[in-house]
């Protein structure tokens, strides 16, 4: 069969977002044809190319053995990704049969109705027992499961080593150390960004704030209470925001940056540093620094220590609307495979969900090494309840960065005001 792949304008995401209904109900479709088109959307990454290449053997291999099935894939943009899919959910007749999701989407998209219980394929799958603890909470919900974890993520320092070498730089220890260094080079290089760094960064941002004792909020078994303006919450805040400016990051043009934005910045020899994953390292590994950076995890407030993690990644999982259940399944399974993430990681750095494989990698590449240290650090998580995907869709942490950051608000009147938000979320979930 023909392999069919196309991309998705950024535009046409955006208006077809715009346009569909943002009301639940989805439901089980009760058709399981074996052949016909495959829909999947998967996420688009900075550098896409050796992404889809994984894929498109996948995809090659899937259609070899599916007689009568093709599959087309769309890479969304990940910023557009929580409307995108919502509306997903409210017209299967325009929705795709399998998704890659963010792993703090899962709540929110069960709780939704748009994720079919794969709970008996996930126990039928012989490679599904070495998938690690925590890439497998990340697909449960109440006990039963809701997709395969596609791969894990952390995020570390990556840092021009020639930069520091010909400013005769110390890698920073501390985080004070970290913002001093940033301005240091700022000044010395007005050309670079010290650390460059994003309002719309929420997961760059996140470390300063763990690291000073902060949390996002409070609670367990689904009850949460946002913490954001706690002082602890609040004096992260203050770090994290005093690296917008001129002396550093001009806000006028990093108010408005996301993850991929600092990274292309570090990886175009733009920055001297960036906070990015394991899953940043094509992306620099393809761009001009090549050969002249290298990889710290990101220090925490005290010297040794290590600022807590997101414990991210993403998941993949089969809409309940499919009316290719077997066939999304399969595919679902195939793409989250040990060979596919092998070949993931060897291709974008991704690493493995399946902790066999993870060691075999960071066996053989160095790279892995600061990551892993992360990882075995102080990782932490978004509030598991539903409310998160409000609160992400609705760009609760980007609009307080941003509104200190631009002068409209303090830090105290900016973390209310998100502690509000958050907690109208919270509530509207029970």
């Amino acid at each position: 069969m023909k392999l069919s792949i196309r991309m998705v304008a950024v535009a046409a995401v955006l208006a077809i977002a715009a346009c569909a209904p943002q009301t639940s109900g989805t439901s089980s479709s009760d058709k399981d044809e074996k052949t016909g088109t495959l829909r999947v959307w998967l996420f688009q990454e900075v550098n896409n190319t050796p992404k889809e290449q994984v894929v498109d053997s996948v995809l090659a291999e899937f259609e070899k053995e599916h007689e009568g099935a093709e599959v087309t894939v769309e890479y969304i943009p990940v910023e557009t990704r929580a409307q995108r899919i919502k509306a997903a959910f409210n017209d299967p007749g325009s929705a795709p049969d399998l998704i890659e999701y963010g792993n703090t989407d899962t709540a929110g998209y069960v709780k939704d109705g748009g994720l079919a219980d794969v709970t008996e394929d996930f126990r039928a799958w012989d490679e599904a027992e070495d998938t690690d603890p925590t890439a497998r909470q990340s697909v449960t919900v109440g006990g039963r499961v809701y997709g395969v974890p596609y791969f894990v993520g952390v995020r570390a320092l990556y840092y021009r080593t020639d930069v520091f070498e010909e400013l005769g730089l110390d890698v920073p220890k501390t985080q004070a150390e970290l913002i001093s260094t940033a301005k240091r080079i700022r000044a010395a290089k007005p050309e670079l960004y010290g650390l460059a760094v994003g309002g719309a960064y929420t997961y760059g941002a996140m470390p300063f704030i763990w690291a000073h004792g902060g949390e996002l909020a409070t609670g367990k078994g689904g009850s949460y209470a946002a913490a954001i303006d706690s002082a602890a919450a609040r004096k992260g805040i203050e770090a994290y925001t005093s690296l917008f400016g001129d002396d550093n990051c001009p806000a006028a043009k990093c108010a408005a940056m996301t993850g991929n934005d600092t990274i292309t910045a570090f990886a175009a020899g733009k920055a001297a540093m960036a906070i990015g994953g394991d899953f940043s390292h094509a992306a620099v590994e393809a761009g001009t620094v090549k050969g002249a950076y290298a990889v710290v995890p990101l220090p925490g407030v005290k010297a040794g220590s290590i600022a807590p993690a997101f414990a991210g990644g993403n998941n993949l999982g089969v809409l309940k609307s499919t009316t290719h259940r077997t066939l999304a399944v399969d595919l679902m399974k195939r793409l989250a495979s040990k060979e596919a993430q092998g070949e993931l990681f060897e291709a974008m750095g991704f690493l493995p969900t399946f902790s066999d494989v993870r060691q075999q990698v960071a066996a053989k590449e160095a790279f892995v090494k600061p990551f892993v240290e992360t990882l075995a650090a102080d990782t932490k998580f978004v509030p598991a309840s539903p409310a998160w995907a409000q609160i992400d869709a609705g760009q609760v942490l980007p609009t307080m960065f941003q509104e200190v950051v631009s002068g409209k608000k303090d830090v105290d009147s900016a973390a209310a005001d998100a502690a509000k938000k958050m907690n109208d979320a919270f509530r509207s979930v029970g």
